[in-house]
């Protein structure tokens, strides 16, 4: 398992938080997401086939890119 912290500066309410939250759940070999408009970040738990340039490109085609 790798756990990830991304920054996204886009975070601004709890309804960004649930989008990342499902969208990024849904991709196979995620196995928790938890995002914080607080932070604007997320820290995402995966193992394969999930990969971090999987994640960034998901993250970026639903509008929340993370910048690290």
């Amino acid at each position: 398992m790798t756990t990830v912290t991304y920054s996204i500066p886009n975070i601004n309410c709890g309804h960004c938080v649930h989008t990342i939250q499902t969208e990024v759940s849904e991709l196979a070999g995620v196995t928790e997401v938890r995002a914080s408009s607080q932070t604007k970040t997320a820290v995402i738990t995966f193992d394969s086939p999930a990969t971090d340039e999987a994640i960034k490109k998901l993250l970026t085609q639903i509008n929340y890119p993370a910048v690290n």
